[in-house]
């Protein structure tokens, strides 16, 4: 009996390569969705989540959806953040909806806690009331809502938002990191993203709404609560700042 299919949006970028990857070599049947081809993805569409057509057609067939597909940081508002963080996140839930996914896997972000890394308590709690930085992280706070409505009213089974630490995309921000000892305690490996993902996946299908974070092993103070992760998906990062670059 084959393995139930998971999509991966935004599956050609930094961590969706590297979840990509991780999928494959635990004989997970993954479909690809992002604006360009994704490297050695035999099922990869190419097409955009602002356009309801493409989004509809990658969503056939999906039991578990790994919505990473985003501007990535922030950016202009109405021409970036607004189509790709917010209608974006409408049509793939929406979606998700109409084809009977059974788990959603949404990318949030540890931005959404932003003042929280430098004031504390630490470690910060999945429960602490969200301070995001700017636009992009108030856009992720709308995703997260928007996936515990779906979860509360059953659209999608279970549902998963994952705030996850910074995984380097460019040798600016290794650099970065390497400046800010509070960013090396939230430092996440693209294989350590790998290996989080594959455990939302593959957790408990009664597991119906949960918050979690998701980083490598901090390199001297666990900033954010790591235990939720652990203990409802059990997910155990290997690497910390800077393996894995």
């Amino acid at each position: 009996m084959s393995s139930p299919l998971v999509l991966v949006t935004g599956s050609a970028g930094r961590v969706g390569r590297a979840v990509v990857a991780e999928l494959t070599a635990r004989g997970l049947p993954v479909r690809g969705f992002d604006r360009v081809p994704t490297p050695s993805l035999p099922d990869s569409l190419v097409g955009s989540i602002t356009e309801a057509a493409d989004v509809q057609a990658a969503m056939q067939g999906v039991h578990t959806l790994i919505h990473l597909a985003a501007t990535p940081d922030d950016d202009d508002f109405m021409t970036q953040l607004l189509p790709n963080n917010i209608v974006g996140v409408y049509l793939i839930l929406e979606a998700a909806r109409a084809a009977g996914v059974q788990r959603a896997i949404l990318a949030s972000s540890g931005q959404v806690v932003w003042n929280q890394r430098l004031t504390g308590p630490w470690p910060i709690s999945v429960d602490a009331p969200v301070s995001p930085r700017y636009w992009y992280a108030a856009a992720k706070v709308f995703l997260e809502a928007a996936g515990r409505a779906f979860s509360d009213a059953h659209y999608i089974p279970s549902v998963i938002a994952v705030r996850l630490g910074w995984c380097p995309r460019t040798v600016g921000q290794q650099q970065e990191i390497h400046a800010a000892e509070w960013a090396q305690n939230v430092y996440l490996s693209p294989a350590d993203a790998g290996r989080f993902f594959a455990c939302a996946v593959q957790a408990p299908a009664e597991l119906p709404w949960a918050v979690v974070y998701a980083t490598s092993k901090p390199v001297d103070q666990e900033l954010v609560d790591l235990k939720p992760a652990r203990q409802l998906l059990g997910y155990v990062p290997r690497d910390t700042w800077p393996q894995g670059l």
